[in-house]
């Protein structure tokens, strides 16, 4: 061990919140939300259609898109819930790096390039191809505001836990107000910008948060003579948790939690409505298939960073200073406070607002566009709605879902945003990805088919998960008290696992296959072959579909 490294460990970790400078903070914040924001008001003089509002004029690149979505989906969740988890419980924190990333070749290999190919603005486009409009959308938005709900949640509960370290606040009516105010500005994005405004944004913070985590991994990595094993064996002297912290198991003790949290990870990605969004913003299927490309590769590259600072906050901050300090969510500002002063940390939670900022305005643009565009023009207006008048309504909708998302994140504060993420994930595998892969790859796939999978994997995820421990607690053997959850101080959970991935994704499909099955199909035939010439061709893809 060098003496750099030793001097580093052997400093007090718990004087840390002493030498936070909120001023330099906020002020580092609000200059990036200044840039930004001009950025947006630019781009919205160049929204003109709902092409733009919605698909940002399809006129990225796939290397802007692809690190636009690195940008989407590079949230909270990989940034401060990941870098947290490895950081109090080691190799299991880690599964969530190896399980988003994984996911991607899902993405990549059977919905990116068809999913282009067949839609238009959402992901209802693709699943009401060939069925019948009205059922299929209108289950098709309830699915896409329940995971943007659920993704809403974590991101504005990550914000809460920032805003805590940062201000040095701890009472939580002043954490409420501030979420508040990062809410509104989430909503003005959407709102002035649309998504070109948008995705500007997360091409920025993309930059930002892959740089600035690329500094804190040489950083971490040259307190330890660049060595990864003196790191683990730093990390292992400085947790109580000793050696456990390398072994699976830590978190997750039972394997069929780990399964179903498995499931939930890698097969979510796909369904993910703000992830399939951003397909449609490149002009072709050859954009969009090698924006995904770029999309793993810059993703892939973070989440081994997050390796090197979950397991660099473990050995140089601590865990009783991680705890003491606004909880395992803040283990990545804590660890850039230790590294660099108030400068770096100053720099590193601006990156992390933007973060949440930007992946935020991508779920509200994307839970707005699905109602205007697949309730109230599709089934309300039956299609005859004007471009202007859809997205007005977009926009008041982003108002609604905005202030739903203020109040879900005041009610999430403390909770991991890593975890919260995944239970989007196991809802979004669930609910929209049988129905996708359905209508994609099988000719006899029907409308009940679609609606009873839909509703089925939502409904089953969303019960699961009011009775799982995640919402109401359960009694640890060791120490005999509640585990954390959303409602202190109760338990009514039965359903024993934290993620109901392992039965409401395989439920999802069977309700998928029993319906179709059980129905005459009425669908026509014509649809159904225009739809595989688009899916594999793009033959005809900006065409309107009539039904």
């Amino acid at each position: 061990m060098n003496a750099l490294t030793s001097i580093f460990l052997a400093a007090d970790a718990g004087t840390t919140a002493a030498k936070n400078n909120p001023i330099l903070n906020m002020s580092i914040f609000l200059v990036f939300v200044l840039i930004t924001m001009i950025i947006v008001i630019r781009a919205n003089r160049q929204s003109k259609t709902a092409a733009d509002y919605y698909a940002g004029g399809r006129s990225f690149t796939g290397g802007q898109n692809g690190m636009a979505i690195a940008g989407d989906y590079l949230s909270a969740a990989s940034f401060l819930g990941i870098t947290g988890a490895i950081a109090l419980s080691g190799y299991d924190g880690f599964l969530y790096s190896i399980g988003f990333l994984v996911a991607w070749l899902v993405a990549l290999l059977l919905v990116a390039e068809l999913m282009r190919n067949t839609a238009k603005f959402t992901m209802a486009d693709v699943l009401s191809f060939r069925l019948h409009q009205r059922p299929v959308r209108m289950a098709a938005a309830l699915t896409t505001l329940a995971v943007s709900f659920f993704y809403l949640l974590a991101q504005m509960a990550g914000a809460g836990g920032l805003v805590s370290l940062l201000l040095g606040i701890t009472d939580k009516t002043a954490i409420s107000l501030v979420i508040a105010v990062v809410g509104l500005v989430m909503v003005l994005y959407v709102l002035i910008g649309g998504m070109k405004g948008t995705t500007w944004v997360q091409i920025i913070k993309a930059v930002l948060l892959i740089g600035g985590a690329a500094v804190m991994t040489v950083w971490v990595l040259a307190l330890n003579g660049f060595n990864f094993n003196t790191l683990l064996e730093n990390a292992v002297a400085n947790s109580p948790k000793g050696d456990a912290i390398l072994n699976p198991g830590l978190k997750y003790a039972n394997p069929i939690d780990f399964i179903s949290l498995a499931l939930a990870l890698v097969l979510g990605t796909a369904g993910l409505p703000h992830v399939l969004m951003r397909f449609y913003t490149v002009p072709t299927a050859k954009e969009a298939r090698k924006s995904v490309v770029w999309a793993i590769w810059l993703i892939g590259i973070f989440y081994l960073f997050t390796l090197v600072l979950g397991y660099g906050a473990g050995a140089l901050v601590g865990e009783e200073a991680i705890l003491a300090n606004g909880g395992e969510n803040n283990a990545a500002p804590l660890l850039a406070l230790y590294l660099g002063g108030p400068l770096l940390l100053g720099f590193i939670s601006a990156v992390a607002f933007a973060t949440i900022l930007a992946v935020v305005a991508g779920l509200t643009i994307t839970a707005s566009a699905s109602f205007a565009h697949d309730v109230y023009n599709s089934v309300f207006k039956k299609g005859q709605a004007s471009a202007e008048k859809e997205v007005k309504v977009a926009r008041i909708t982003t108002v609604v879902i905005g202030a739903l998302a203020i109040l879900g994140g005041i009610a999430a504060q403390g909770q991991n945003v890593a975890f919260l993420v995944a239970l989007a994930f196991a809802i979004a595998a669930s609910a929209n990805l049988p129905t996708i892969l359905y209508s994609l790859f099988w000719k006899n796939f029907n409308t009940r088919g679609a609606v009873w999978s839909m509703i089925g994997g939502l409904s089953s995820a969303l019960i699961l998960i009011i009775f799982s421990p995640v919402v109401s607690g359960k009694v640890d053997p060791v120490t005999g008290e509640l585990t954390k959850s959303m409602i202190q101080g109760v338990d009514f959970h039965w359903f024993p696992l934290d993620n109901p991935g392992i039965i409401s994704i395989p439920l999802g499909f069977l309700l998928g296959w029993i319906g179709s099955l059980t129905q005459k199909r009425l669908e026509s035939p014509e649809l159904a072959a225009e739809m595989d010439v688009r899916a594999l061709t793009g033959f005809g893809a900006e065409k309107p579909v009539a039904h």
